[in-house]
């Protein structure tokens, strides 16, 4: 039961801390793809931690066959009694199902959010084969409207949309930033980043968590992608670029490079470019990376504690008064 209380505790406290650490974090705008990893583990860490909790009050339930070994036996009632928890075979088995709920949940909305979105981008690809026409100069599809937007499709057949009057619009370098901009977002896989995030805020719509990681995550695709079309093309000209595109719509299940808030974006395009070092950046994503890790190490803290009897042996441990294999 302690472990359980433990794992309920961290989940607990990362829930309401994280959010509000993470969102006054200074560095997000400097590293946008460490600020992507931080909100994914922060989230993922949650999840894991509650689902670890319900498991773990299940142990001491855990059926043995009868045909197992004496020894296997022992190992199994050591391990219950370190996983012990008052209540019983009721706490257990409300456990199992937390458990089972709270995956099966997020898996189903994340299935269907996925699902949803390539019918989605399905159907819009077949209405651009029908209304669009290719520019192989380019490497985009031209839409004729007098909108100015562009936005692409990510995914299998993954295609980058321009309308005509963002052709007209847009001159050559700015041109050549926007598709920069989306084909970050097709390198980067930008669709499923979001699709998970958004499938947290929808399976668990009242936790304050999910759906501040979903905002920051819209946010920061769309910073990660202007880094890597400055590098190509010039933060003065994607500024202007966006400028131009500002207030353009776009379809479901697509990127488009006026999305999220354009205004916020082109301030920092236009201010000083300040990176964080290597280091840095590295440090965040072990940090990330130990705070994801941390609920694994406390659910298995009493298995490791039962191996350390003589019931229990680790795997590579001679078993005593075993007969030797015979070669």
């Amino acid at each position: 039961m302690r472990v359980a209380v433990l794992l309920v505790g961290y989940a607990a406290v990362l829930g309401a801390l994280g959010p509000v650490l993470l969102a006054r974090a200074p560095w997000l705008g400097r590293a946008p793809r460490m600020g992507i990893w931080a909100w994914q583990a922060l989230t993922a860490t949650v999840i894991l931690s509650v689902a670890l909790a319900g498991l773990a009050v299940a142990v001491p339930t855990v059926p043995v066959s009868g045909s197992l070994a004496g020894m296997l036996q022992a190992c199994v009632m050591a391990l219950r009694e370190q996983y012990a928890a008052p209540g019983g075979a009721a706490i257990a088995a409300s456990g199992t199902v937390l458990a089972l709920a709270l995956v099966g949940r997020v898996g189903w909305c994340l299935a269907s959010a996925l699902l949803r979105a390539r019918r989605a981008r399905t159907r819009h690809a077949e209405v651009l084969a029908v209304v669009g026409s290719n520019r192989p100069d380019l490497g985009v599809t031209v839409l004729d409207d007098d909108r100015p937007a562009a936005y692409c499709l990510p995914g299998h057949g993954h295609r980058i949309v321009l309308t005509t009057a963002a052709l007209a619009a847009l001159e050559p370098p700015a041109l050549k930033a926007v598709i920069a901009h989306e084909r970050a977002h097709i390198r980067q896989r930008h669709h499923l980043v979001l699709a998970y995030a958004e499938a947290l805020e929808r399976a668990f719509p009242r936790v304050a968590l999910f759906a501040a990681a979903a905002s920051e995550t819209r946010r920061l695709v769309e910073l990660a992608a202007d880094d890597e079309a400055t590098r190509r093309a010039g933060a003065l000209t994607l500024a202007g670029a966006l400028v131009e595109l500002a207030g353009a719509g776009a379809p479901a299940a697509s990127l488009a490079a006026s999305g999220g808030h354009v205004a916020g974006r082109v301030r920092r395009l236009l201010g000083p470019q300040r990176p964080l070092h290597r280091a840095a950046v590295w440090a965040g994503v072990l940090g990330a990376a130990a705070v994801l890790a941390l609920p694994l190490v406390l659910a298995a803290e009493p298995a490791m504690a039962a191996t350390s009897m003589n019931a229990c042996p680790l795997p590579d441990a001679p078993v005593a008064g075993a007969a030797p294999v015979a070669g």
